[in-house]
């Protein structure tokens, strides 16, 4: 996949991480596509390690894997951000 379908896709992933993570999350739009391109990169990262495949189309599964990834930044975003406040 190339820098534009990462970006897309942690667009994606990181829209649907927030829109699935109750409560309020600290960043705007910019602060989504970052973290959803980390999770994404972290969930393809964890999906090859347990010998899921590697990520190297669009599919459904690598969706999920990028969105389960934001979930996980996402978390630990708002928990440094929080202990920061």
């Amino acid at each position: 996949m190339g820098i534009l379908s990462w970006i897309l896709l942690g667009l994606i992933a990181g829209a649907i991480a927030k829109a699935i993570r109750p409560g309020k999350d600290p960043g705007g739009w910019l602060i989504t596509i970052l973290i959803g391109i980390v999770g994404a990169f972290l969930g393809g990262w964890i999906g090859s390690f347990l010998g899921w495949g590697t990520v190297d189309e669009f599919s459904l599964r690598t969706l999920l894997l990028a969105i389960g990834g934001s979930l996980i930044v996402l978390v630990i975003y708002a928990a440094i951000s929080k202990r920061r406040r």
